[in-house]
């Protein structure tokens, strides 16, 4: 990566050996252009790097009249560096991430389960010993109250990872395993809109609506998956939503 003085004597760059040897081509710099690789203070012509002195490596310059020679009038001030298109996470990091997001909900779910399950073995001392009450006999009182500590455990891990996904682009699977949610078009951080409400909750309440219309819940979640087989490797909450996962 390169440093460029342009002929307005402000820096461009950081640019690649590419982006320089395409200005190179078009006129826009030179050999005597100045330049410095980043991370070093030494200034040196661009004729005196091998990446551009070598026969053969610098396209023959076209005329440009216009601009002035050692200008880079595209290129992206030092302020601004030029983005490069991060890598997309790998399919096995974000399958690993979808199960240790599963084993994390899974583990919220378990103390109000526990907690219910031993109210009702007290209310229900025949069920304790291994016994078989008929249905009606049953104290079901404790159950209530088990489901409502169940749900909350869950919402309780849900939220968290809403905040986490607004906040940094990233669930606890994702934190572990070096993945990050971003925008399709720009690939900025997804943020609330498209990482939480449309990547995050709709698919949840679809598959809420379909266990309780129809037990459907698993099978969209494995279409949704097998989405990631695409080109892109853009799951079907991705589509939903407008956005991408990409590797950190």
């Amino acid at each position: 990566m390169y440093i460029i003085i342009g002929g307005d004597g402000k820096e461009y760059g950081p640019a690649t050996t590419a982006q320089v040897r395409t200005w190179l081509g078009a006129g826009r710099a030179n050999l005597d252009t100045k330049a410095k690789e980043v991370g070093s203070d030494e200034w040196r012509r661009l004729g005196d790097y091998a990446d551009f002195a070598a026969p053969g490596t610098v396209p023959p310059a076209l005329p440009r009249p216009t601009v002035e020679p050692g200008l880079v009038p595209d290129a992206v001030p030092e302020s601004e560096p030029a983005a490069l298109e991060p890598e997309l996470a790998s399919r096995e990091a974000r399958t690993g991430a979808a199960l240790i997001n599963a084993f994390y909900y899974f583990t919220s779910m378990v103390p109000g389960s526990i907690a219910m399950g031993r109210k009702l073995l007290e209310q229900n001392p025949d069920l304790a010993k291994g016994g078989m009450p008929h249905l009606e006999d049953l104290d079901l009182s404790a159950l209530a109250e088990g489901v409502m500590w169940v749900w909350a455990g869950l919402l309780s891990a849900m939220c968290l990872q809403a905040i986490l996904i607004a906040l940094r682009g990233q669930n606890l699977g994702k934190l572990m395993l070096g993945g990050r949610v971003v925008c399709v078009s720009d690939g900025q951080p997804a943020g609330f809109v498209r990482g939480v409400l449309l990547r995050f909750f709709l698919p949840v309440m679809i598959i809420m609506m379909l266990n309780v219309a129809f037990p459907l819940g698993f099978l969209f979640l494995v279409v949704d998956y097998c989405f990631i087989f695409r080109a892109d490797q853009r799951c079907l909450h991705d589509l939903m939503a407008g956005t991408k996962v990409v590797r950190t």
